[in-house]
């Protein structure tokens, strides 16, 4: 099987947050508030799955109030935070919406997404994740944690059902607002 045959079945994407959305780094105010930095061209491919029907998910232990508000305001419903068991949000997950785990694609990158990531049909990593994690990944980005990592898989999906590229005659272009 090709690289690109492996994203064939996806319709859904299922992210982590901290090494995935973001670069694994914090800024930690003097106040204890800690700051992350999330990439735009994966919140630009964030919205695109989103219009053209793919189910987005993000499951993380982080309880970041800006994480889940940036999140939302792309358009994830399915933002689960502050969670301690991945498996089971990810198990309610699939029940809600009767999804087979082989059309889940799964983006983690460190010890917390190990088992979940063993369910998933196509477990996914940034090419910064721990060794645990690229041990078990189908695919492996050539963008970091962070670094267009999410967009990198979500362009891959949808260029392969034909589904990326915008015709303005035909559609109205996203929002720039990501």
């Amino acid at each position: 099987m090709n690289e690109l045959e492996r994203f064939q079945d996806i319709t859904t994407f299922i992210f982590d947050v901290d090494g995935v959305l973001t670069n694994s780094q914090l800024i930690v105010m003097e106040d204890g508030s800690l700051l992350r930095q999330m990439n735009v061209r994966d919140g630009y491919a964030i919205k695109r799955a989103l219009e053209q029907d793919y189910k987005v998910c993000v499951i993380t232990g982080g309880k970041s109030a800006g994480v889940v508000s940036r999140l939302q305001g792309l358009g994830v419903v399915d933002v689960y935070y502050g969670v301690h068991d991945k498996v089971e949000v990810y198990r309610d997950f699939m029940d809600l919406y009767e999804l087979d785990d082989a059309n889940v694609l799964y983006m983690g990158d460190d010890v917390p997404d190990y088992e979940v990531m063993r369910l998933v049909g196509f477990p996914v990593c940034p090419r910064d994740a721990c060794p645990e994690i690229l041990s078990i990944a189908k695919y492996v980005s050539h963008r970091g944690g962070g670094e267009g990592a999410v967009r990198d898989v979500i362009e891959r999906t949808l260029r392969l059902h034909g589904k990326w590229m915008v015709d303005p005659a035909e559609e109205e272009v996203p929002s720039s607002d990501f």
